[in-house]
């Protein structure tokens, strides 16, 4: 699940909620003096790559200095995994040791007068986090090659998410066989009570009858 959250240098504070394990594809504009953020919920040992870039109002020529920015990926717990300062582009890959919401932070240099970048975010988790034409690209592997290589992540993916849901039905089973478990030594429990109970009943009313010479 992505939340787009901006804030102010004080206080301001917006969310946007969209779909996660798909390429995440964002343009939006950072006002100067301000921060966004954008969150991403990220399975332990997933994947994730992310590439961000300021658009230059001003093409042909260097991006000025007012349009520069910092940016920082944090995992829940504090970790850093990314940190840019003062950059027009960058880009960052890292495989998420703890599961949990990763934060990505773009924050603007406070300029007079004020100035609004538009920025173009890219963020891949999981198998679509992997492209394998840069890689072959780099290694000049044959095509088929990273074809197979792509398949295959794809397919190991599906197996990793095969053994959670066994596992997660294993849990179950656990569960349904311990409170069945419990259930029926409560059952023999309330049996013993009542036969007990049926038993001083017996005993009581046997000796009012003998006192009242009834029997």
């Amino acid at each position: 699940m992505f939340i787009l959250r901006s804030q102010k240098l004080w206080t301001v504070v917006m969310i946007l909620v969209m779909s996660s394990r798909v390429t995440h594809s964002l343009h939006f504009d950072l006002h100067s003096g301000r921060t966004k953020c954008i969150a991403e919920d990220i399975k332990s040992n997933s994947m994730t790559v992310g590439k961000y870039s300021v658009d230059n109002p001003h093409e042909g020529h260097d991006l000025p200095q007012s349009h520069k920015i910092s940016v920082k990926v944090t995992s829940s717990s504090g970790n850093a995994y990314h940190h840019a300062d003062q950059v027009a582009s960058g880009q960052f890959a890292f495989s998420a040791v703890e599961a949990g919401d990763y934060m990505a932070c773009f924050s603007a240099v406070d300029h007079k007068p004020e100035v609004t970048l538009s920025i173009d975010f890219e963020w891949r988790t999981g198998v679509q986090s992997k492209s394998w034409a840069t890689v072959a690209k780099k290694s000049q592997v044959e095509t088929m090659e990273f074809d197979v290589k792509s398949l295959l992540d794809t397919v190991n993916s599906i197996h990793e998410e095969m053994f959670y849901l066994r596992e997660r039905e294993e849990e179950m089973q656990d569960l349904n066989r311990s409170t069945n478990t419990k259930m029926a030594w409560l059952s023999l429990l309330s049996l013993f009570v009542c036969i007990g109970v049926a038993a001083m009943q017996y005993v009581h009313l046997k000796t009012f009858f003998e006192k009242k010479k009834v029997i």
